[in-house]
């Protein structure tokens, strides 16, 4: 009797894309699938660790998937982690927005995108608000708490070191 090994290959963040149908051909190079209008929002110490980026929300509007909910923006690989962003307005009235986005995301990575899931950020929080225009969530609102709560960081831009 022959003893099988287990062997469990982790995939890149390209492989993880195409092995996910809803998103397969849209990975991108670098930060190239996050539009030239935003790419400023994501800086990146050293290029050579980025794993490349995946327009998420396009991707899945291309190809005509949940047309009517609150999908997320973006994911990129860095130093073979996943981090997951949205770009959005960051005042109060929006944080119930962005967290539906955020549950959104949640279950389609546990639903539809396993393999990129198992590639999310463990070194620190894989769940970014990006704020588009300034920080405007009202100082200790139970909005604010909320999105504390969650897991979910806002911030001016997302920056890897």
């Amino acid at each position: 009797m022959s003893k099988k090994k287990d062997l469990f290959v982790r995939k890149t963040f390209k492989e993880a894309v195409q092995a996910t149908p809803e998103v397969r051909n849209n990975h991108c190079e670098g930060k190239l699938a996050i539009p030239s209008g935003e790419r400023n929002k994501v800086e990146l110490l050293d290029p050579r660790k980025c794993g490349g980026s995946l327009f998420i929300d396009q991707s899945l509007i291309d190809q005509g998937f949940y047309p009517n909910d609150s999908r997320w923006d973006y994911a990129i690989d860095y130093n073979g982690e996943v981090f997951f962003f949205e770009v959005h307005t960051a005042n109060t009235s929006e944080v119930s927005t962005v967290l539906k986005k955020l549950a959104w995301l949640k279950d389609w990575l546990r639903q539809k995108a396993p393999e990129i899931n198992t590639l999310k950020a463990t070194s620190k929080t894989p769940f970014y608000w990006v704020q588009s225009n300034g920080y405007h969530i009202l100082k200790n609102s139970a909005q604010e708490r909320q999105v504390i709560q969650k897991g979910l960081k806002p911030i001016s831009k997302l920056s890897f070191k």
